[in-house]
């Protein structure tokens, strides 16, 4: 997998909420700094990795603008199985817990590390038992072969144009082999248009690298057999093309 040849830490800058702590494993050093975000009014305690080569150690623009997004359309995820996708440090996934209850599932590189510090944010912000995490590299077997979850997120993961195809690889086994856990139907939304399609993909992607080499993800979903719809904010949503439940949206 390709490694960034920048530091991301450089979109963020220490300040009194910041402390920083060395902690030693056998094989290496790392150095943590646990930085307060604000969550749409919510404060949260989150571990950021000072590196990793996986870029799993900060939070991205995309995360907060995603926030503002899942708030404003609350009804759109309220009752769905929830995985996301390259989770990093958990901290879109905890705050999502903890606002609404919702059962989600972190995921990210098979990396021990990155489910550690998960655990470890889960804990710091009183989210237990700890989220579920599923290590998965994209492009891999899933280690679940019957997939249940019938809306997966993500935010800021179109950084590695290489590995596009290993993660639409990922989205079309999770969108074509869903399983629902019971007969789903699509409820009316309270302004009577129905909500997400089951299953579906929503992601928020506020990195800028380009339209050509973004534009190959987007085509590569569709060239899949994948449907792709901008809904406005930089937020995308991607459905089979022939979802389990109807996909009409009210947005």
């Amino acid at each position: 997998m390709d490694i960034a040849l920048f530091s991301p830490s450089s979109l963020f800058h220490d300040d009194d909420d910041s402390t920083s702590t060395d902690e030693e494993t056998p094989d290496n050093c790392q150095t943590y700094v646990e930085r307060t975000h604000q969550f749409h009014g919510m404060e949260l305690v989150i571990r950021e990795f000072s590196f990793h080569q996986m870029n799993a150690n900060l939070l991205w623009p995309g995360t907060f603008a995603f926030v503002e997004w899942l708030v404003q359309n609350r009804s759109k995820i309220e009752g769905r199985h929830i995985l996301e996708l390259g989770s990093g440090t958990g901290a879109l996934a905890i705050f999502l817990k903890k606002l609404y209850q919702v059962d989600i599932t972190t995921s990210d590189y098979d990396d021990q590390e990155i489910e550690d510090n998960i655990a470890h944010n889960c804990r710091v912000n009183e989210v237990t038992p700890v989220l579920p995490h599923i290590k998965h590299s994209w492009g891999d077997p899933f280690p679940n072969p019957h997939p249940e979850w019938d809306l997966i997120i993500a935010s800021d993961i179109l950084l590695y144009v290489k590995q596009y195809p290993n993660l639409i690889k990922t989205l079309c086994f999770l969108l074509n082999s869903y399983k629902p856990r019971e007969t789903a139907t699509t409820p009316l939304a309270q302004d009577g248009i129905p909500e997400l399609a089951r299953p579906a993909f929503l992601m928020s992607w506020r990195r800028r690298i380009g339209k050509e080499d973004e534009s190959l993800f987007f085509t590569g979903c569709e060239t899949a057999g994948l449907q792709v719809q901008h809904l406005g904010s930089r937020v995308y949503y991607i459905t089979p093309a022939k979802p389990a439940v109807s996909d009409s949206l009210g947005l």
